[in-house]
């Protein structure tokens, strides 16, 4: 099933990744904003990177996992303010 629930992670991280960066370009730009941005992308890359080098699953359910908390993170702080 792991092969299944590909496309469906990759999905969730990508869209999540596009909300938050929306919500953080969404501000006024300034060093803090760049640097969550940076965090944003980063993490979804590392993501999408280690489904793409055939990692082991576990390594890559932890990526998913750390990529869906700080995007939440990110979009729920950057909301709160918009």
């Amino acid at each position: 099933m792991y092969m299944a629930y590909i496309p469906l992670m990759i999905i969730l991280s990508s869209c999540l990744g596009s909300i938050a960066a929306m919500y953080i370009l969404m501000q006024e730009r300034s060093f803090a904003q760049m640097i969550q941005l940076w965090v944003c992308v980063i993490l979804c890359m590392f993501f999408n990177a280690s489904i793409l080098a055939q990692m082991k699953p576990k390594l890559v359910f932890n990526l998913l996992i750390a990529s869906l908390l700080t995007n939440s993170i990110l979009v729920i702080v950057n909301f709160t303010f918009y």
